[in-house]
């Protein structure tokens, strides 16, 4: 009692340092930290191999240290912490393990208003293949999807496990009253912390896909042929994605800036310039204003035409900029370098805009992405094989995308284009493996990093997301070590100290009582 006393006191004495260390004791650690990876120093593999290695230093070197204080604290012998405190290998052995997947249960899934169809379906495909209840809650802003849902998603599925709840707000909220055994929230930021923390209350684990600016690196182009296929694509990954109202569409476009005055005389059209490549395509591309979805409210459409209409931005205009509130129509528009404290470049912008920054190399183009929140997805035009493995290596993403934009999200690969049902029963039978050439873009996860979401579904991955990788162990009965259990002496320790380095001969030889 008298040593559980002293425990307690010395406990109650570091609490005390602890507070009045704090403060900004507490916000200079953190600081250290955010340095010390930002500044790339974890990510060397022979960084990390150094910190473990001198991790097992420290076990060896400071092992009786280490044991005091957890007798100390907890009043453990020596030999219970050995067996418990340090791995032992073979401890258990003989014995049998898998992972078996599991249902989570109950699963609540809040799909988006700008892929309505798609981002309901996916993850409820994966949600149901894992065994698991589903309520989908389709955004009431696009009311006419989600009444589809509702009218069908009964008639062919079982509607007593498979339930499409509609309504605004208040109803969103109401089913966060319950208990779910996981949510899924496909939205905004500021929506999203509400859901979390509704979920706090009852522990529930949360997936999020949010978004973020998701920028665009565009290289210089080595002909006029890859010039035109990058533009098209760009085009294609901004505007043909719900007219750039999606997660994944690009938000903006760095180029060098000696190409700057190049891209505006290419906008411009002058007529002594070479390349016109991008007002041509855009044309082509939109010739009627229905060719390119509308504004998905009228919110919204003043949301994006403040962004305009803001002062120093207005300047920054090159091209498009025309406005059509009754029919929520915004005209593609892109800007050059407007402020980059002005909200456009500050907020997600999920709408035609388009601004082109102009960075002094291409290469400075990593370090204004790393400074902005970590988007849900980066893109990159270039043929540099150095330059793109600096922007995996040196970048945080959802993903990364070269020569192209958007497609590494399929959002409607199941099964609507399959001929066969080999795609369900891949998903509902986790252990059959896909042909890797045919579905090489499914196989690859979808979800963001740090602000743009965490939780990654796909595929199989959204098997994963929604299911619980139980660990199942089984031993017999034919051997048993009994060094695991006490009384504790010090031969036990020896023989877990051997098996903890592997010295099985030694081992064998002190079990036998042929060492000492």
């Amino acid at each position: 009692l008298s040593s559980r006393r002293a425990s307690e006191s010395i406990g109650t004495m570091a609490a005390a340092a602890g507070a009045e260390a704090g403060g900004l004791g507490l916000g200079e650690t953190v600081r250290e930290l955010r340095e010390a990876y930002e500044g790339g120093r974890t990510r060397s593999l022979a960084w990390r191999q150094a910190q473990l290695r001198g991790l097992l230093r420290l076990l060896k070197e400071k092992e009786v240290e280490a044991f005091q204080a957890l007798h100390k604290d907890l009043g453990k012998h020596h030999a219970e912490a050995y067996r418990d405190e340090v791995w032992v290998p073979l401890i258990a052995w003989p014995a049998t393990a898998q992972v078996v997947p599991e249902p989570l249960g109950v699963i609540l899934i809040f799909s988006c208003w700008n892929v309505p169809l798609g981002l309901s379906l996916e993850p409820l495909i994966g949600a149901i293949a894992a065994g698991n209840a589903v309520a989908l809650k389709p955004s009431e802003l696009s009311p006419c999807t989600a009444k589809f849902l509702d009218d069908n998603i009964g008639r062919y599925m079982d509607p007593s496990a498979v339930k499409v709840v509609q309504g605004g707000p208040e109803v969103g909220e109401g089913l966060m009253e319950h208990r779910w055994d996981k949510v899924l929230f496909t939205g905004s930021p500021r929506i999203a912390r509400s859901v979390m923390a509704a979920a706090s209350r009852h522990l529930t684990p949360v997936a999020l896909e949010l978004g973020g600016k998701c920028p665009c690196i565009f290289d210089a182009m080595a002909n006029a042929r890859d010039l035109q296929v990058s533009v098209n694509r760009i085009i294609a990954g901004k505007w043909s994605s719900c007219a750039g109202q999606a997660c994944i569409a690009i938000d903006y476009v760095l180029v060098e800036e000696r190409f700057g005055p190049i891209l505006r005389e290419l906008i411009l059209v002058l007529l002594s310039l070479k390349i016109k490549v991008l007002k041509s395509t855009l044309k082509r591309f939109f010739q009627e204003a229905d060719h390119m979805a509308r504004i998905v409210n009228e919110r919204h459409f003043e949301r994006l035409s403040n962004l305009l209409k803001d002062k120093s931005v207005a300047p920054s205009i090159l091209h498009g900029g025309s406005m059509d509130a009754k029919n929520l129509y915004i005209e593609p528009t892109i800007l050059l370098n407007p402020p980059l404290d002005s909200a456009i470049m500050t907020e997600e912008i999920f709408g035609p805009l388009l601004p082109v920054i102009t960075v002094k190399k291409i290469e400075d183009s990593i370090a204004f992405v790393k400074d902005m929140p970590k988007p849900l997805a980066i893109y990159a035009f270039t043929r540099d094989s150095k330059l793109r493995r600096r922007i995996v290596d040196e970048t945080s993403s959802g993903s990364v995308t070269f020569n192209d934009a958007v497609v590494q999200v399929n959002y409607l690969q199941p099964p609507l284009d399959r001929s066969s049902n080999k795609f369900i029963i891949a998903m509902a039978l986790p252990m059959v493996d896909l042909d890797s050439s045919q579905y090489a873009i499914d196989g690859l996860p979808f979800g963001g990093v740090g602000q743009s979401g965490f939780g990654q579904y796909h595929g199989k991955y959204s098997f994963e997301m929604f299911s619980h990788k139980k660990a199942v162990m089984k031993r017999g009965y034919l051997i048993e070590l009994t060094l695991r259990y006490p009384p504790w002496d010090e031969s036990k320790v020896t023989l877990m100290r051997y098996l903890y380095r592997f010295n099985y001969f030694a081992f064998v030889l002190s079990f036998l009582g042929l060492k000492r």
